[in-house]
């Protein structure tokens, strides 16, 4: 954990204060620190009672959640020895975080590959299904991430929705931002930073299937550009509105309304070999059966 104040304020009250931290009560806190479980960077224990120092970090070892078994695969794309890319299902986060542990996509790999060097190169929100890459080397993490630091992997993602009033493609320019602990992005006053293509490329029963390019990659970026343009995401429960009866389903084991959004294709010259990739996701917007 990074201590985010200090020192006016003792190490454990930095702590308790961090959400991640939430369901350590103190009396816990406290009896991991005297058997020497909370230490610093060099491994030494951590006196509580301490004054902070800011932006220093803390390790811990977390209780385990209980959590939710995520019934569905992470099937393998390609695999060489840099890279695996997978085509990740709805409701599987990418990599730990809050509730999520073992039912993440990062840890499933490396059980799966026996191997704790895995490690992604990019993410995918929670609920987006579809193309994610991860490194297999540390000595080759730092290429494949810059590919998507420096928007040079091209993404396409795919989404079902009601049908547009417009035609062609229509490119959302606007600020978007997100406070930490809030669960929704915000479109705010202010320069650029969040720009999307988007176009109607198909109608069926289902619903219109859209074409959505980011340029930008900003949180919700595309959930919050297509409820900005009257056509929300089919199993959003964020956007345009909170949707309590879609949110809290997958906490209770029923995953049958995915939001319907997938990262459908990514493409991008191999920093380390130089070859043009290409790959694409196998799973479909128009239905929820690919998600068993």
């Amino acid at each position: 954990m990074v201590l985010r104040a200090g020192p006016e304020l003792i190490v454990g009250d930095c702590l308790r204060a961090t959400p991640a931290l939430a369901d350590l009560d103190a009396a816990a806190l406290i009896a991991r620190a005297d058997r020497g479980e909370i230490v610093d960077a060099d491994g030494r224990p951590v006196d509580l009672d301490a004054p902070a120092r800011l932006n220093t970090s803390v390790y811990l070892y977390r209780d385990l959640p209980d959590e939710v078994p995520i019934p569905f695969g992470l099937p393998v794309l390609y695999r060489d020895e840099n890279i695996v890319v997978v085509d990740k299902p709805h409701f599987l986060a990418t990599m730990p975080r809050g509730r999520h542990v073992t039912q993440t996509a990062l840890v499933r790999l490396r059980r799966e590959l026996d191997s704790d060097l895995v490690a992604p190169a990019h993410r995918l929100d929670r609920l987006t299904a579809g193309v994610l890459l991860f490194t297999l080397r540390p000595q080759v993490r730092a290429a494949y991430q810059d590919l998507f630091a420096t928007r040079r992997a091209v993404k396409e993602y795919r989404a079902l929705a009601g049908p547009a009033d417009w035609t062609g493609t229509v490119e959302v320019r606007d600020r978007i931002e997100k406070t930490a602990g809030d669960l929704r992005a915000l479109v705010v006053d202010g320069p650029v930073n969040a720009i999307s293509e988007i176009t109607e490329i198909e109608r069926t029963d289902a619903g219109s299937i859209y074409r959505l390019v980011p340029h930008t990659g900003r949180t919700h970026q595309l959930r919050l550009h297509m409820a900005s343009l009257g056509v929300p995401i089919v199993g959003d429960p964020l956007y345009p509105d909170v949707r309590p009866d879609l949110a809290e389903r997958p906490d209770h084991g029923d995953f049958s309304a995915p939001l319907r959004l997938v990262a459908h294709s990514l493409a991008f010259t191999d920093p380390i070999t130089g070859v043009d990739r290409c790959f694409a996701s196998r799973r479909s917007v128009a239905t929820t059966a690919d998600t068993h």
